[in-house]
């Protein structure tokens, strides 16, 4: 997969988080879980993004990082919407899709980072 594909694969998982957030409203841990997904897998593409641009090795491997960690959050959130039934079971099919997309994500970015890190120790 190339960037360009990348940077369209990780804006869509935003999208489709935010659609499916728009679904969570009605008490606090809702709206906590609504914002908290919001706002990681909205950061999973927006880091990328910054680690085609960064001016160092060093600089893509720190925002790569921050994107393995938002998408692994953002499956964490989307497990808790399932775990604690906070939307109707007729969404929970969409919520795994998106956990498993979230999971393939981290792994993308985590072997992305490896192979990195591997060629700056070269």
């Amino acid at each position: 997969m190339d960037a360009k594909e990348m940077i369209k694969r990780t804006k869509q998982f935003g999208y489709d988080c935010i659609e499916l957030s728009d679904s969570l409203y009605g008490n606090y841990l809702k709206n906590h879980v609504r914002g908290q997904l919001i706002r990681c897998s909205t950061s999973v593409g927006a880091n990328y993004r910054a680690a085609r641009l960064a001016q160092s090795k060093a600089s893509f491997v720190a925002k790569v990082s921050i994107s393995v960690e938002e998408a692994d959050e953002s499956a964490m959130w989307l497990e808790m919407i399932i775990d604690k039934r906070l939307l109707h079971p007729k969404y929970d099919e969409e919520s795994k899709r998106l956990i498993r997309e979230a999971n393939e994500l981290t792994s993308i970015f985590v072997a992305t980072r490896k192979t990195i890190e591997t060629k700056r120790n070269i």
